[in-house]
């Protein structure tokens, strides 16, 4: 959908120079790798709350149930995502969600899941996880530099966010541009034959999965949410620009350590 409103001209910019950054051509060996997917970790694990986030405001997923949420086109739309996201299969066939499958490919090559999974255990057990403050403040206990802005953008988005800008930062942000990212590191890593099959695998689902499903989904979804309000598109184009910043950013951090590591 074409609005003045929307900048389709510097998001697809901002995309490009995502597409065409040097990290992906660092992950050549098993070295570099391990320091991309203990940076990468952060951007698989916030992409839940996003999908959570939207989860929430377009469907019902309180007790007791009512059916009065925005549009069942949407809710299947979320719903199906959420599907694909929390319990897709894993190269043995059995369910599960992206995040943890993405621990077991870092666990396979050696990369340290400590930070994220000791992170994860501290916001268990707190009883007000649901309450952003103490959210970020539990997650700046294990994260700073660009990890920890990327994360905290995105948490405060998913905490605080209007339905619209949520799914603008996920379609513009994550399932529009992952199989450009994706694509590139899984060639090099192919190329390099480096034994990760779990991580080989993680990259090749969600090139098909974003490329040929979830992108289509998340792009009807914004535009139901947007429609023709022109507020909500300007809006719309301000966070998904923003979420791309922070993207090159990660990528930025996880480029900076694997040259430092040589």
């Amino acid at each position: 959908m074409q609005t003045k409103c929307f900048d389709h001209e510097l998001l697809a910019k901002k995309m490009k120079k995502l597409e065409s950054h040097p990290v992906y051509q660092s992950v050549s060996d098993l070295g570099a790798l391990k320091c991309f997917m203990e940076t990468h970790v952060v951007a698989v694990w916030d992409f839940m709350s996003l999908l959570k986030a939207l989860q929430m405001r377009l469907t019902c997923v309180s007790v007791p149930w009512t059916p009065s949420f925005p549009s069942k086109q949407m809710a299947r739309l979320i719903n199906e995502i959420v599907t694909g996201e929390e319990s897709d299969l894993d190269l043995n066939g059995r369910p599960c969600d992206h995040f943890s499958l993405y621990l077991q490919a870092m666990r396979e090559v050696g990369a340290d899941t400590s930070k994220m999974t000791d992170m994860i255990s501290d916001l268990e057990k707190d009883a007000n996880k649901t309450d952003l403050e103490t959210v970020l403040k539990i997650v700046k206990n294990y994260l700073d530099g660009a990890e920890l802005e990327f994360v905290s953008y995105h948490l405060n988005l998913a905490f605080n966010g209007k339905a619209h800008e949520i799914a603008a930062s996920f379609f513009y942000g994550r399932e529009k541009v992952i199989p450009l990212m994706f694509e590139p590191i899984t060639n090099v890593l192919k190329e390099s034959n480096l034994h990760c099959p779990g991580m080989i695998y993680y990259l090749d689902r969600h090139i098909e999965l974003d490329g040929d499903e979830h992108s289509v989904m998340a792009k009807n979804c914004l535009e139901l949410l947007c429609s023709h309000d022109e507020d909500k598109w300007r809006e719309s184009s301000l966070v998904a620009s923003k979420s791309l910043e922070l993207r090159h950013k990660i990528w930025d951090s996880a480029q900076d350590r694997i040259v430092r590591t040589k």
